[in-house]
């Protein structure tokens, strides 16, 4: 029941927050507040790390873009074409990565990753190190024009809640359990009889698919897609998103990613806001210092809360509550 309230009242603050905030910066955090959650579905629930996430991601949004700006499709099927490019690349990287554990599973990843980078890079509809740019927003389903950002960002905001919903129903589905238990002994869920493989390659397809829905809708909002969405630094990133929101939490990669973000983007205007209050003429680097500020943040992370923003929440009043007199 609570959370429900939780989930009614961030939702309700996510359906006015366009009034108060700017709408294409708001759109880029549901979108990879999406990826997030895609990506934890991997790691926080089945327990595989992937640092290949940025070719689902990246290349989604050059066939959604491609989808829109070349062939002139629908927005409703130019999403789903990146939707579909993501969970393709996401069955062919897979049905090669799980034949691998540990640290080999996550290299192989990583190296087919990089080989999507550079096709996007060669390859000549995706237009190099320029990228793919100009990509029109157009109208869903033929009537409602996305021009405007407060529309399209009701159209987000629905992409990101169906994607959130498809996760959370897929963690208590029966198929999530199974996952769950794969994570947690994987000897075991073989004794009992279940194709590991094949449960773990739905979950990296799955979860490839969704973060082509990411990519792809990233793409419609911003107008463009470059190299920097398949390179192997959006991987870490999403990764730090997960870690520093609470992997294995439904709402810890929301957290981080918005933390992430808006560090990427509100630095620099925080440090000349301290610069012009104290005086200090430090504040002003901080915009520069974006990654630095980001490490320590993961360190602190690592090193202080180690289950994530949302995971020590949980563990605080989880605690409270056992602590309760009966």
């Amino acid at each position: 029941m609570k959370k429900k309230i939780a989930y009614a009242m961030l939702v309700a603050l996510a359906l006015g927050a366009p009034f108060v905030g700017y709408p294409v910066f708001l759109m880029k955090l549901l979108c990879f507040a999406l990826f997030a959650c895609a990506f934890n579905l991997l790691i926080g629930f089945t327990g595989l790390l992937s640092f290949g996430h940025a070719a689902f991601f990246g290349a989604a949004g050059y066939v959604a873009g491609y989808a829109l700006r070349t062939l002139g499709l629908p927005v409703e099927v130019s999403l789903l074409l990146g939707t579909g490019a993501g969970a393709l690349i996401g069955l062919v990287i897979g049905s090669l990565a799980i034949r691998r554990q540990g640290i080999y599973f996550t290299m192989i990843t990583l190296a087919l990753a990089q080989m999507v980078y550079f096709a996007a890079l060669r390859l000549p509809f995706t237009g190099g190190e320029d990228g793919l740019q100009g990509v029109p927003r157009g109208k869903m389903l033929g009537m409602v024009d996305l021009s405007n950002d407060t529309t399209l960002y009701y159209v987000v905001l629905a992409i990101v809640i169906g994607g959130f919903a498809l996760i959370q129903r897929t963690v208590h589905s029966p198929f999530g359990q199974v996952l769950k238990a794969i994570k947690e002994n994987e000897p075991r869920a073989i004794s009992l009889g279940y194709d590991v493989n094949k449960y773990k390659l739905l979950a990296f397809v799955l979860s490839a698919a969704l973060a082509g829905l990411a990519g792809a809708t990233k793409t419609l909002v911003l107008g463009f897609e470059t190299l920097t969405d398949v390179h192997w630094a959006m991987s870490g990133l999403v990764i730090l998103m997960t870690l520093v929101g609470g992997m294995g939490t439904l709402a810890g990669p929301i957290v981080g990613a918005v933390v992430i973000i808006v560090l990427e983007n509100k630095l620099g205007d925080l440090g000349a806001f301290l610069a012009a209050l104290t005086g200090i003429e430090w504040f002003n680097a901080l915009g520069e210092s974006v990654g630095l500020v980001t490490g320590l943040i993961f360190i602190a992370c690592v090193l202080l809360f180690r289950r994530g923003i949302v995971g020590e929440i949980i563990a605080f009043f989880g605690r409270k509550v056992a602590n309760r007199p009966a």
